[in-house]
C-alpha cells in the first residue's frame, strides 16, 4: 500500500509508474495549480471584502441588495474550480483505500462549504465563504511551490538526458547521411566531427582524439581515443573527427542505464521513507477522528454548530500530512541528482543510507588504489652479452614507438625521462599478445612476453631474478639471443592515501585485499597505512574474508571494480564497484563510483550521512508540527482565548511544507 501524499494524485499516480515523462508532466500540473491559484485569488476578493468578520476588523461597511448570493456564486466557483484538484484526489485516495492528504483537504473544504451553502438557505449561523476561498488559494499556492521544488531535484535527470545529440552522420552506401538518433542501430558506421557529442556507445574504428567526459564521470581531464577504444555516448568530441561503429544505442547506452539507474533509486523506497509513509497514514486517520471527536465534544459542551465546525476544519487541515509525505521523497531526489552529477551511481537506496554504518572498508587493491598502469621499476641486463640497462632500454623503447600497447607506452615514456636518444626501427610488426618486433641497424631486435620467448625455445638464465608478485615481465631479445629484460609494476594511485586517511578519520578501519604476494601487499599497505591487508587472495576467496570480518561484528563495505570482486560486493552490507566502465551497472553494487577515485569512497560516505540526517530533520519537522497544532487547532487553549483558525492553519501547514522543501534543497555534496 503506498501511502506517499506528495502533492496531487496526478504526481503520485506517476510517481508510482516509473516517472514516464515526468518531467513535462510535472510542469503542466505546476501551470495548472498556478492557473488555479490566480483566478482563486482573484475570485476571493470580492469574498473577502464581503465578509462582516474583514469589514468589522477593518472597520468599513460594504453591502448591495443581493451581494450574500454573488458571494454565494463566487464561492461555488472557487469550491469547484480551486478545489477539483483536491476534490479529485480524495476521490482516487478512497478508491484506493489510502485516505490522505488529499482526503483531507478534500473533506475540509466540502464540509466548509456545503455548511456556508446551507446557511445561506436558511440554517442559523454564520457562512465561512472566506475562510473557504482562502483555504483553497493557499492550498493551491503550497502545492504549486513544492511542485516546482520537486521538479526542480528532478531536473538533473533532465540535464543528463539532455546530453545525446538530436541527429548523427551515418554511412549510407558509402555517404555520411544526417539520419535521426532514434534510428541509430548497433553495427552503424557513424562520423563525429570535432566539438560534436558522441550519439552512442561504441568503438573508434578510425583517426584519434580527446573526449570530454566530464558530464558523465566527472572528471575534467580530457580522454584520448584512439581505434579500437571505447567511447560513451553524450561525451563531448575533441578538435578532430572521429569514425566510430554503434555497439549501444538507445535503451542499452551508459547514459541511459545511468538515466534508469537515478530514476529506479528515485523511486525505490528506503526504510526510512517507508515510515514517512506510514507516519503519514497514520496521521491522515488521526485527523479524521480527532476532526470528528473535536465537532462532537464542542456540541456537547454546547457551542453551536458553526463553532464546532469550524474547529473540526481546522483540525482536519492543520493534520494534513503534506510536509510529512514530502518530507523523504524530496531529500531522496535532490540526493539522488547529486549524486548522479558527482559520478555516485545509488543502485540501493538503503545502503546509501546505512553507509553512515560502515566501520570497516575493504578496498581491492588494483585499479582501485593502484593506478592499474604501468611504469618501469626494474631493467635486467644479462652479463654474457654484456649491454647496459641504458642499452636494453633504448633498443626496447626504438620499438615500442610504433606499439600501441600500455607497457609500450610506459617503456617509451621512462625512456624519455632519461632523455635517450633512440635509433630507427625498420619493418616493426606487432605480434598481438606477443610483443613486437622491427629491424635496428639490421639486427632482428623484439620485446616479448614471456609466453612467446618459451614458444621461440629460449632459456632463461638463473642469474636472473624472479619477478616480484604484482611485477610484469617482458625480455629484449636481437638475433635470437636474450639481452636483459624490464620490469614494469603498477603505480599508487596519488588520491589513495588521502582517501584512507580521509576514512580513518571518520573512524573507519581500511583493509586491504589482493591476489599479490605477501611482500607487494605490505609495501602498498605500509605505504597507504592501511589498517592491515590479506595478501594472495584468489578471487573465489574474497568473498570469505569480507565474511570473516562480519563475523568478527564489523559493518563491511567493499570497494571493488566490480569484475571478479562481484561475489565480495554482494557480500559487504555495502557494495561500491569502482571504475568509469561502460558497464555502469556492475550488477552486485549498490552504488557505482563512476570516476575510479578512492577519495570519492570518503565523499560517499559523507554524503550518506547527511542525507539520512537530513531525512530524520524533516520528518522530526513535519511531525512536530503536527502534534503541536492539532490540539491548538481542536480549541484545547480555547479557555484562555487562543484560538487556531482555519486560514491560520493553512498557512502554517504551507509553510511547514515549503520549510520541508527548502531544507532537503540544502543538502549539498561537498567533494573531499
Amino acid at each position: 500500500m503506498n501511502h506517499q501524499h506528495h502533492g496531487s494524485p496526478h504526481e503520485q499516480h506517476q510517481h508510482q509508474h516509473g516517472h514516464h515523462d515526468h518531467n513535462a508532466h510535472h510542469r503542466m500540473m505546476i501551470q495548472d495549480f498556478k492557473r488555479r491559484f490566480y483566478i482563486t485569488l482573484v475570485l476571493s476578493v470580492p469574498v473577502l471584502a464581503l465578509a462582516p468578520l474583514i469589514q468589522n476588523a477593518l472597520g468599513y461597511q460594504l453591502g448591495f441588495p443581493g451581494s450574500q448570493w454573488l458571494v454565494f456564486a463566487l464561492s461555488s466557483i472557487i469550491y469547484v474550480y480551486g478545489g477539483w484538484p483536491f476534490l479529485k484526489g480524495l476521490v482516487t485516495e478512497v478508491r484506493a483505500k489510502t485516505p490522505g492528504m488529499m482526503t483531507l483537504i478534500g473533506v475540509a473544504i466540502s464540509v466548509a462549504y456545503f455548511y456556508s451553502a446551507a446557511v445561506s438557505f436558511g440554517l442559523q449561523g454564520t457562512p465561512f465563504y472566506w475562510e473557504l476561498a482562502t483555504l483553497i488559494a493557499i492550498m493551491l499556492a503550497g502545492h504549486w511551490i513544492e511542485m516546482a521544488s520537486v521538479l526542480g531535484a528532478s531536473s538533473a535527470l533532465e540535464e543528463l538526458a539532455q546530453l545525446m545529440p538530436a541527429t548523427a552522420h551515418k554511412s549510407v552506401k558509402g555517404e555520411w547521411t544526417d539520419v535521426s538518433i532514434e534510428s541509430i542501430e548497433p553495427g552503424d558506421r557513424l562520423l563525429i566531427k570535432a566539438g560534436e557529442k558522441i550519439p552512442a556507445d561504441g568503438v573508434v574504428e578510425s583517426g584519434s582524439s580527446y573526449l570530454d567526459e566530464s558530464m558523465l564521470t566527472g572528471e575534467s581531464r580530457p580522454v584520448g581515443k584512439e581505434p579500437g577504444d571505447k567511447v560513451v555516448g553524450g561525451s563531448v568530441n575533441g578538435d578532430s573527427s572521429l569514425e566510430m561503429t554503434v555497439q549501444g544505442s538507445g535503451e542499452d547506452s551508459y547514459l541511459s542505464q545511468v538515466i534508469r539507474l537515478v530514476r529506479d533509486a528515485q523511486a525505490v523506497k528506503s526504510r526510512t521513507q517507508a515510515l514517512s509513509d506510514k507516519a503519514a497514514f497514520w496521521l491522515t486517520i488521526l485527523a479524521l477522528s480527532v476532526g470528528t471527536i473535536t465537532m462532537v465534544s464542542w456540541l456537547v459542551a454546547g457551542m453551536d454548530l458553526q463553532f464546532s465546525i469550524a474547529r473540526m476544519a481546522t483540525v482536519m487541515i492543520i493534520t494534513c500530512p503534506h510536509a510529512l509525505g514530502l518530507a523523504i521523497p524530496l531529500v531522496v531526489s535532490v540526493s539522488t541528482s547529486a549524486s548522479a552529477k558527482n559520478g555516485l551511481l545509488i543502485k540501493n537506496r538503503t545502503a546509501f543510507e546505512n553507509a553512515r554504518r560502515i566501520t570497516t572498508l575493504v578496498f581491492d587493491k588494483t585499479g582501485t588504489l593502484t593506478q592499474g598502469v604501468f611504469q618501469v621499476s626494474a631493467i635486467h641486463s644479462l652479463a654474457d652479452p654484456g649491454k647496459t640497462e641504458e642499452d636494453i632500454l633504448t633498443l626496447a623503447a626504438s620499438l615500442e614507438t610504433y606499439s600501441e600497447h600500455p607497457i609500450g607506452a610506459s617503456i617509451l615514456q621512462e625512456a624519455r625521462k632519461r632523455n635517450l636518444r633512440l635509433q630507427d626501427a625498420q619493418d616493426t610488426q606487432i605480434l598481438k599478445g606477443k610483443g613486437i618486433t622491427g629491424a635496428i641497424d639490421g639486427n632482428t631486435t623484439g620485446v616479448f612476453s614471456p609466453g612467446h620467448l618459451e614458444t621461440l625455445g629460449i632459456p632463461l638464465p638463473e642469474t636472473l631474478p624472479a619477478p616480484d608478485g604484482g611485477t610484469t615481465r617482458v625480455y629484449l631479445v636481437q638475433e635470437h639471443t636474450l639481452l636483459g629484460a624490464i620490469d614494469l609494476s603498477d603505480r599508487i594511485r596519488p588520491e589513495s592515501k588521502s582517501a584512507i586517511t580521509s576514512l580513518q578519520e571518520q573512524g573507519i578501519a581500511c583493509w586491504m585485499l589482493t591476489g599479490d604476494n605477501e611482500a607487494t601487499a605490505r609495501a602498498v599497505s605500509d605505504q597507504l597505512g592501511m589498517d592491515g591487508y590479506f595478501a594472495q587472495v584468489l578471487p573465489d576467496q574474497k568473498q570469505d574474508k569480507i565474511r570473516s570480518l562480519q563475523e568478527s561484528g564489523e559493518y563491511v563495505a567493499m570497494v571493488g571494480d566490480g569484475v571478479n570482486d562481484s561475489p565480495a560486493l554482494a557480500q559487504a552490507q555495502v557494495g561500491i564497484a569502482i571504475g568509469s566502465g561502460t558497464d555502469v551497472a556492475a550488477a552486485s553494487a549498490d552504488i557505482v563510483l563512476v570516476q575510479s577515485d578512492p577519495r570519492d569512497v570518503a565523499t560517499l560516505i559523507r554524503f550518506g550521512k547527511a542525507t539520512h540526517r537530513k531525512m530524520i530533520q524533516n520528518l522530526i519537522w513535519a511531525t512536530g508540527y503536527n502534534l503541536l497544532a492539532i490540539p491548538l487547532a481542536a480549541g484545547v487553549l480555547f479557555p484562555l482565548g487562543i484560538m487556531l483558525s482555519p486560514e491560520v492553519g493553512a498557512i502554517l501547514m504551507s509553510l511547514s511544507t515549503v520549510i520541508v522543501a527548502i531544507n532537503a534543497r540544502l543538502l549539498r555534496l561537498k567533494r573531499t
